[in-house]
């Protein structure tokens, strides 16, 4: 048993900072997701290195290439004395270096082989990254993964352009984690036991201390009662109303002998907190979608978690929750005595355990009704889902397929950018363009001193067949024209790095189920340090 307790010790030392960020079941999932990249190029090392340090499960390498000179000159994780060894195992035994929790595995074939002689092969993964493949090679492992549910990471360094694409048809998000998400306190429409809580406080009648160290939320409850009353029901709305319930709170401030008003911080912090403690007890029109959503409908034996989850909180909000939402259950720090915040915390946890049950009690029959065992949803998940059911996403991806026929390209969304000729989705068209020189000429533009001058018009017509063939009657610059033959094709380790840490993060979201991924194309600008998402 010590040494159990020791190694969780060291585990929790280990990773504290992202415990923190996503927690134990965050973490769990992370190490037990496998993670496939094709190619071990710098920027694919890159991702790799930023998902074996925070503790991924195990990740297996694609790659048929040998490490060469140019290898060498721009991946960390080859060596001078790999050169001419198989480019995934050196990158593999250098990548395990970094995490002994980590399992690594390489695989000395080219992506095309497996996708002609085993293309299950990719159907095993947690998820697949594609680094640096032509595009006719990517397409098809896009319709592989596409049809087996694996989500794909495109990701791209060229010259200073970096380049990233999500593909996977439907990712759903418990926890989001929004910036500056409100309280869930219920204050316009109090649940019975908070009501009866509130009304066991008496402010008029309390000891001095006691009325200092009232929780603000109580506080402003109790003058929230005595404006409705004076208001027809109705809660401080606009501005003007809610100056006039600051000041209407202002004035419940004790005053000393002199007439001047004490110390009080909590009726401080009620005041501070009125825009925001305020806000009506409502669902977002993102999580009503969802509770609408066909896949909440209906429900099948293999209907995933979640959207037996939604389904189960939308008949809550039907019954129990008349019209609302599970209630959370927290409440934020203030100034009160230990044993009033604690009595108040109680009241919302009870409720929100309350709630927690109701939604178990819906989602054992959905169970019931489809012939799943009870314990395939367990409790700790409905408790989370609930906790987190305001904040509820799902991202929806178009395929790569769509993208790229020229009878379901994203016409209005590239015209709409190019309207600046210096969009960031200039560079997504050259990207293009350079796949199609490839096509073309087996290489891509610019990769010797030589070729450039005679491969600017080259690419030039390449870039006015990609637009002619889509229908897009926008026009590129002959400065990027030039510039991306200039390029060479190389992947300059500063852009591999950045294009590394951006897609670890993507990586990471999609395989906790955290925090929201883009949808769906990221592209970087490493000339004028900007980037832009687009969805195409």
């Amino acid at each position: 048993m010590a040494s159990v307790d020791k190694g969780k010790t060291t585990k929790e030392q280990k990773y504290d900072r992202q415990l923190r960020l996503w927690g134990d079941h965050g973490q769990d999932a992370l190490e037990n997701a496998h993670v496939c990249l094709i190619n071990a190029s710098a920027t694919g090392t890159e991702i790799l290195k930023n998902l074996v340090l925070p503790g991924i499960g195990a990740f297996t390498i694609v790659d048929g290439h040998k490490v060469s000179g140019d290898d060498v000159g721009n991946n960390f994780f080859l060596t001078k004395s790999s050169i001419g060894r198989n480019r995934a195992q050196v990158a593999t035994e250098l990548l395990q270096e970094l995490n002994n929790d980590v399992s690594g595995n390489f695989v000395e074939e080219s992506p095309e082989q497996l996708l002609d002689n085993d293309p299950d092969f990719f159907h095993r993964f947690s998820l697949v990254i594609a680094v640096h493949l032509p595009e006719s090679t990517l397409l098809r492992l896009a319709a592989f993964v596409w049809g087996a549910g694996v989500p794909l990471l495109v990701c791209r360094t060229y010259g200073l352009i970096g380049y990233m694409r999500l593909v996977v048809k439907e990712h759903t998000v418990v926890e989001s984690h929004p910036d500056n998400a409100l309280e869930d306190l219920r204050l316009d429409h109090p649940f019975p036991e908070l009501k009866k809580h509130i009304q066991s406080y008496d402010l008029e009648n309390m000891e001095k201390r006691d009325h200092s160290h009232t929780p603000w939320i109580i506080v402003m409850a109790k003058y929230l009662e005595k404006w409705r009353s004076e208001h027809n029901r109705q809660m401080p709305k606009n501005y003007k109303e809610k100056e006039a319930f600051r000041e209407l709170i202002r004035q419940g401030i004790r005053k000393n002998e002199n007439g001047v008003p004490e110390d009080e911080e909590n009726f401080d912090e009620a005041i501070k907190n009125v825009n925001t403690a305020l806000n009506p007890t409502k669902i977002s029109s993102g999580v009503e979608a969802l509770l609408q959503d066909e896949n909440s409908k209906n429900i099948k034996a293999q209907t995933p978690s979640f959207w037996l989850l939604v389904r189960a909180v939308k008949e809550f909000v039907e019954k129990e929750g008349q019209g609302s939402l599970p209630v959370r259950g927290t409440i934020p720090d203030m100034i009160a005595d230990s044993d009033k915040f604690v009595k108040l915390q109680n009241v919302y946890r009870e409720k929100a355990k309350e709630d927690a049950a109701a939604v178990a009690n819906h989602i054992s029959a959905l169970l019931q009704s489809v012939g799943r065992l009870p314990e395939s949803v367990s409790e700790q998940e409905i408790r989370l889902f609930c906790k987190s059911s305001a904040f509820l996403r799902v991202v929806r991806c178009r395929s790569l397929a769509e993208e790229y026929s020229t009878e379901t390209i994203n016409k209005d969304e590239i015209s709409s950018c190019m309207d600046n000729p210096d969009s960031e989705m200039v560079l997504y068209l050259m990207l293009r363009a350079v796949d199609k020189f490839y096509q073309q000429h087996g290489r891509y533009p610019g990769v010797y001193d030589y070729q450039v001058e005679e491969d600017i018009g080259k690419l030039k017509s390449c870039v006015n067949s990609l637009l002619q063939e889509n229908g897009l009657a926008v026009n590129v610059k002959d400065d990027y024209i030039h510039e991306f033959c200039r390029y060479g094709a190389v992947e300059p380790h500063t852009v591999a790095s950045f294009v590394g840490g951006s897609a670890a993060q993507e990586a990471i979201k999609i395989i906790t189920h955290q925090f929201v991924p883009f949808n769906n194309t990221f592209i970087y600008n490493a000339m004028a340090q900007t980037s832009a998402t687009f969805q195409l």
